[in-house]
């Protein structure tokens, strides 16, 4: 969806000029070269998750004891898997369950060819057919939209602003006690220090924002590439009534955005702090997208 993929633009454009206004303090309180400055932290933090988007597939399913299938062991799921790669365009990726009776997914790797779709036990038991292919669909929509390199590229921006913040708040406190107050040095510190405590919190908070909008993006992607919005509608409120009885216990938390519906959830989380969109809101988008497709519902 157009919309959305400008809203994720105008989200990283604003992620940027938080780093870019942080580095300039940072450069002034120290009088070096903000160019050179914001080079170096950005170098920090891209390198910290570059190792982590190469491996990330293989951690996230060693950490969940994921178990990649072949045709013979789980012929139905596979054969769904490849059916919507082709609609998608894509290659047929690895396929894995995960040995959780809580129903959900999530697809992961670096790019289409490296990539893995994981389901988790219970997802095969709880949906039906059509169900489990709109969550295919949506996992795949991930996939072909590379939104694992664009959330590595954000998360990668986030630290390197938490880094630079870091650095800003604490010189900050050093030059306050060390030299002497002028009036433009003071308001200087002054914004040094707002900056670096409200600043990473902002990145944090529009790194969420564009998890969000990638899903609602997978959402349309995966609904209109089968033609079936209905199901994935049904699928996303089934899941969601089993995580909100039963939350995810084990695991990473900090994998949550990889998942169709956050797993680890207790009641209802602030949205503003949230991976994913409330799950009734994609509901609602995805039964107005079956209207505009001329379903009845």
């Amino acid at each position: 969806m157009l919309r959305n993929t400008l809203r994720t633009l105008l989200l990283f454009a604003i992620i940027f000029l938080l780093f870019q206004a942080v580095g300039f303090l940072l450069a002034h309180i120290f009088n070096a070269d903000l160019v050179l400055t914001l080079i170096v932290f950005l170098a920090m933090a891209f390198v910290v998750n570059f190792i982590s988007y190469m491996f990330s597939d293989k951690l996230v399913l060693w950490s969940y004891r994921a178990r990649i299938v072949d045709r013979n062991e789980a012929p139905e799921l596979y054969s769904i898997v490849e059916e919507v790669a082709g609609y998608m365009g894509i290659p047929t990726p690895k396929v894995a369950i995960v040995p959780i009776d809580i129903p959900n997914a999530f697809a992961t790797g670096r790019n289409p060819k490296n990539a893995v779709v994981a389901v988790t036990r219970g997802l095969l038991k709880v949906l039906d057919r059509k169900e489990l292919r709109g969550v295919i669909a949506h996992e795949l929509a991930h996939i072909r939209n590379r939104d694992t390199l664009i959330m590595t590229i954000s998360a990668t921006v986030a630290s390197a602003i938490a880094y630079v913040a870091r650095m800003l708040y604490w010189s900050s406190i050093f030059r306050s006690m060390s030299r002497s107050r002028d009036e433009e040095g003071a308001i200087y510190l002054i914004l040094a220090i707002i900056a670096a405590i409200t600043v990473p919190i902002a990145a944090m908070l529009i790194h969420f924002a564009i998890s969000r909008t990638r899903e609602y993006e997978a959402d349309y992607r995966g609904a209109t590439t089968i033609r079936d919005p209905i199901s994935l509608a049904r699928a996303l409120e089934k899941i969601e009534n089993y995580v909100r009885m039963r939350p995810l216990t084990q695991g990473n938390p900090a994998t949550s955005h990889l998942f169709i519906v956050n797993p680890f959830r207790r009641g209802t989380l602030v949205t503003l702090f949230s991976t994913h969109p409330p799950t009734e809101e994609r509901i609602r988008r995805l039964y107005e997208l079956a209207r505009e497709m001329g379903y009845f519902v």
